[in-house]
């Protein structure tokens, strides 16, 4: 699968980079002269974004003057020689670029297009821009995340972003096993509107069946208790006593039987309707160990427990390093680096996703032009006329991972 990725920021980048996960040759489009506006985001590791970083590896790059008309007829010569085009400008900008879905299409009935926006192509909020967080808020997102005291809390990652570059992964994956058996892409669309609105689950549901509007209740499970953050000795744990069964196996544990008879703590509703008084109570039992400790004990008695870690916790941690999860490789400027890798394990996969490091700005023009098939008096004439932008120290690079000597 080709895919030229024309997106830029986050969720569009990041479905490109699921693809590329998987095996796609996926080439980065950057405006030139500045790039992905992503690239001017810090925090910065030397000169490298690492809001950039973390959105783009597994991808090729080429700098493109969009401005010029000889550009904009050489990305639409490229779009017809690619299997997937992703982009998310506002609507209709793609149509004002030369690249008008249907168009292209009729030239190459095969072609996948996948677009990403903020609200939708059409509808009354068809034209607003669109970022992740006004997005959270706009979904309902930020309603129910937080506590009463904060008020509306946003998630802590752009998970608007990153929700619809997984979703519009999935729909190129599904429009091109599709094309296999008929020939014929499509045209896919998501939004971070609706990305987010898939995933109110159970506070969604609540209020389509029972016309419950959720409100934020912090670190506690809106419907079950105990579940939810507890304070030991040395600091916080996380419980889910999701059962009744595992609220008598957490008495005994705890060392609170009492608890088992007491007329407030029978059932999940009591315990609900109590659940400040039964917080205070188990939080005086736990403050008598630590945190691992109760964990261990609480694992051992099949209640689900464990720490709330930092990023350098997580890092450090068995089981993630276990799983893979944190990769090693090269990058073209900032030499060994680490990044967190694909969450998908394969069978007969060697386990290592991370195959191209996030490029620098143009540094594959002349490969990517040549494998689509450009001449190299054509190649040379972009070049020169800066219609194409080969960053010079991308010849030094093998695939961008090991400096040539």
């Amino acid at each position: 699968m080709r895919v030229l990725d024309l997106s830029r920021a986050l969720s569009g980048p990041f479905c490109g980079l699921i693809l590329g996960d998987l095996g796609a040759d996926v080439i980065k489009v950057e405006a030139i002269p500045d790039g992905d506006m992503i690239r001017a985001w810090g925090p910065f590791d030397r000169d490298e974004s690492v809001y950039y970083l973390c959105g783009n590896r597994n991808k090729r790059d080429i700098g493109i003057n969009f401005r010029c008309e000889e550009g904009r007829r050489l990305l639409r010569e490229m779009a017809l020689r690619c299997d997937v085009i992703i982009e998310n400008f506002r609507p209709g900008t793609l149509a004002q670029m030369g690249l008008e879905p249907a168009g292209l299409r009729a030239e190459k009935p095969e072609l996948i297009i996948a677009s990403l926006s903020g609200f939708g192509s059409d509808g009354p909020l068809a034209s607003r821009p669109g970022f992740d967080q006004i997005a959270q808020g706009y979904a309902g997102f930020m309603s129910f995340t937080g506590t009463p005291e904060t008020g509306p809390t946003r998630v802590g990652v752009a998970i608007g972003d990153m929700t619809s570059g997984m979703w519009l992964a999935i729909g190129v994956l599904a429009a091109w096993a599709q094309r296999q058996q008929t020939g014929v892409g499509r045209v896919i669309e998501t939004s971070l509107l609706s990305s987010l609105v898939s995933l109110l689950s159970v506070q969604g549901q609540r209020y389509l069946n029972l016309g419950e509007v959720a409100v934020p209740t912090g670190n506690v499970h809106p419907v079950i208790a105990p579940y939810g953050v507890f304070r030991a000795q040395d600091g916080n744990l996380n419980i889910g006593a999701a059962t009744q069964d595992m609220w008598l196996s957490l008495c005994d544990v705890i060392g609170l039987a009492g608890l088992k008879d007491d007329e407030r703590f029978t059932d999940n509703a009591g315990r609900m309707a109590h659940r400040e008084e039964l917080r205070l109570i188990i939080e005086e039992r736990l403050a008598t160990r630590t945190r691992a400790d109760w964990t261990e004990r609480l694992v051992e008695a099949g209640i689900p427990a464990g720490p709330i870690n930092r990023i350098d916790d997580v890092v450090a941690d068995a089981q993630v390093a276990h799983l893979d999860l944190i990769e090693s490789f090269e990058h073209p400027t900032l030499g060994p680096m680490r990044q967190i890798s694909s969450p998908l394990r394969m069978d007969g996969h060697d386990g290592r996703w991370i195959r191209k490091p996030p490029p620098v700005l143009g540094q594959h023009s002349r490969a990517i032009l040549t494998d689509l098939g450009f001449s190299a008096d054509e190649i040379a004439h972009w070049e020169e006329t800066r219609v194409v932008y080969q960053n010079p120290h991308g010849s030094n690079y093998r695939d961008g991972r090991e400096k040539v000597a």
